[in-house]
């Protein structure tokens, strides 16, 4: 598997819902007598996530028994209730009986416990709008929060919802705050987890840090296995990502059967992923299939996580190796699919705050202007009070006023639109990302189909590319990646659509263009890629790409066929030497669709 295929991790995090630790002894009474559902319930609370079974059973008993509860505990019990219907992973009604103890309960701090609690289920259920406008409501009551417990528990939901929207020195701000002011019963585990847990998502991590072994072993000592292997799988993801897969498999096979009994589909998911992910790196095909498989059955039904998109293009890669076409084509679509599913959750995650926080920053922006206005008013009244001779003084300040409010909402519309722009852009090279490319190749695809014209897919993977990331470091190969996209752009007219797919895999759609004039062109952008020379600030890097090109003419105008075969010829390209193009071949020209010839082969560099 490429390079290209390590994505960066983007789980929204569903594995930690917060809960309490309790290290006092359960308040059980002696057989036969009544037990007092106060302290059971507070201490089924705290043993949420370090006992789990044993709370499960707990709130099953007290739910048996719910007639002959106080008013206050049966809010408590119907929050707990709905806490493990969440966790379970029915999000839809997990938030609907939370929303029914905010609405019902007399208990502020019940209440706010409640609202944080359906942030994370709204977010985790993709309701980004509702979730982030939740938040902007919490984090205004959060000052008032004397309840130890619950400030704890509000700082948590926001440090998470934060990493979920991409903003990681935010959530690392309030995990501060979380690890030097936490209430007696907890530890610093989960502040340290979402701490850590941002500077992963980020991608700023160069090396594993002790920190991270160090945050695992407070999670185990104070009995929070499951956010321990929530860390463990950060460590594993980074190991792979190295090309340490074999780590990665001791450290996830030995937390699986951990993983197995506390029972949440996520967290199974994205450890099956993972383990299919580092098997196939270490060439265990039939261990990396039975694992992908397993992490498909794991995901929660209709979701779209970045998990599935792992499994799915394993079973992919596997399925191509054994040279099996039809399967190998059906997995295709499916990884692009989940692909295209996860990278739109993120964008709409991401827009969803955003929009939030103009739209919050919009409120104080009319609050200025009718708070200008009121004075404007009063100023008014004054004028007509005083001399005729200061009118044009106020007249002036409220012209200048209604200016600034105007300069005000022009910066925000600004903001939006640069926003917008952004969401469509690669961060490092500038081009279109996976989502954006694959959006507007299908457009493209589409009007060729229209008006009969011809239309050819190019994938670009730059050779031994992870070699020069462990050698030279990832600063100069960030210099690569955009040192190969200035040179592709001196070959591109302006209707071509030209996107970054992944690590260093890139894909260039040419309408209006025939299987040989593409392959000519692809052979110029192939030796120009070779050629160009590198200043010193890339180390002197000698750098070459392997490309597959795939036309409509023989594939067909499915962006997903085009993708498949120009993949195919790529492969086999790299099979043959690197340094070289090849064109995929299929059925319409009397080969079978897996089929290659080559066009060309460069000089290795």
């Amino acid at each position: 598997m490429s390079a290209a295929r390590l994505r960066r991790r983007a789980f929204w995090c569903p594995a930690v819902l917060l809960a309490c630790l309790l290290f006092a002894a359960c308040a059980l009474g002696k057989a036969g007598e009544p037990v007092d559902p106060g302290p059971l319930l507070a201490h089924a609370d705290k043993i949420k996530t370090i006992d789990h079974p044993r709370f499960v059973q707990i709130i099953n008993d007290l739910g048996a028994r719910s007639d002959s509860l106080q008013p206050a505990q049966l809010g408590y019990l119907r929050f707990l209730e709905a806490w493990q219907v969440a966790y379970s992973g029915d999000y839809d009604l997990g938030g609907r009986l939370l929303t029914q103890v905010i609405d019902k309960s007399d208990d502020p701090i019940l209440r706010f416990r409640a609202t944080a609690t359906l942030i994370n289920i709204l977010g985790i259920g993709h309701r980004y709008d509702d979730a982030f406008a939740r938040l902007a409501q919490l984090l205004d009551q959060l000052p008032s929060v004397n309840d130890a417990t619950a400030r704890f528990q509000g700082l948590g939901e926001a440090a998470q919802v934060l990493i979920a929207a991409g903003q990681y020195d935010q959530a690392a701000s309030y995990a501060e705050q979380m690890i030097a002011d936490y209430p007696k019963g907890e530890t610093t585990c989960k502040g340290t987890f979402f701490k850590l847990h941002a500077l992963f998502k980020s991608g700023r991590l160069q090396s594993l840090s002790p920190d991270f072994t160090e945050g695992v072993n407070t999670c185990v000592g104070a009995g929070e296995v499951l956010v321990a292997n929530t860390l463990r799988a950060d460590i594993a993801a980074f190991d792979i990502q190295q090309g340490a897969s074999r780590e990665a498999i001791a450290l996830l096979q030995a937390n699986y059967a951990d993983v197995r009994r506390d029972q949440y589909p996520s967290l199974m998911s994205q450890f099956d992923a993972l383990l299919a992910q580092a098997y196939w790196e270490t060439g265990d095909s039939e261990h990396a299939r039975k694992s992908a498989i397993s992490a498909i059955n794991m995901s929660i039904k209709s979701e779209y996580t970045e998990p599935l998109s792992i499994a799915y293009d394993v079973l992919y890669r596997i399925a191509k190796e054994e040279g099996n076409t039809r399967a190998a084509l059906d997995y295709h679509e499916q990884f692009m699919a989940a692909d295209k599913g996860h990278l739109n959750d993120i964008t709409a995650r991401t827009l969803a705050y955003q929009m939030v926080r103009q739209q919050v920053e919009d409120k104080k922006i009319q609050l200025f202007d009718l708070s200008r206005r009121n004075q404007i008013l009063q100023l008014q009244q004054e004028l007509d009070r005083e001399a005729v001779k200061t009118s044009r003084t106020y007249i002036v300040l409220l012209l200048f006023l209604l200016a600034s409010i105007g300069f005000l909402l022009y910066r925000l519309r600004r903001s939006q639109l640069r926003f917008m722009h952004l969401a469509r852009r690669d961060g490092l090279t500038g081009i279109c990302n996976r989502q954006h490319f694959v959006e507007e190749a299908t457009q493209g695809l589409r009007y060729s189909a229209k008006s009969s014209r011809s239309a050819c897919l190019i994938l670009i993977d730059l050779d031994h590319f992870k070699t020069i990331n462990d050698t030279h470091g990832h600063a100069v190969g960030d210099h690569v990646l955009k040192r190969t996209v200035a040179v592709c752009q001196r070959y591109l007219r302006s209707r071509d659509v030209f996107g970054r797919l992944g690590g260093e895999e890139f894909g260039i759609l040419f309408p209006e263009c025939g299987a040989e004039q593409a392959l000519a062109r692809a052979e110029e952008i192939r030796q120009a890629i070779a050629e160009v020379p590198l200043d010193r600030d890339a180390g002197h890097v000698m750098v070459t790409a392997s490309l597959g090109v795939a036309s409509a003419e023989r594939s067909g105008y499915n962006l997903h066929r085009l993708m498949v075969d120009a993949d195919d010829a790529l492969y086999r390209a790299k099979r043959e030497g690197r340094n070289r193009v090849a064109t995929a071949s299929s059925a319409a020209s009397g080969r079978a669709p897996g089929d290659v010839e080559i066009s060309y082969a460069g000089e290795l560099g």
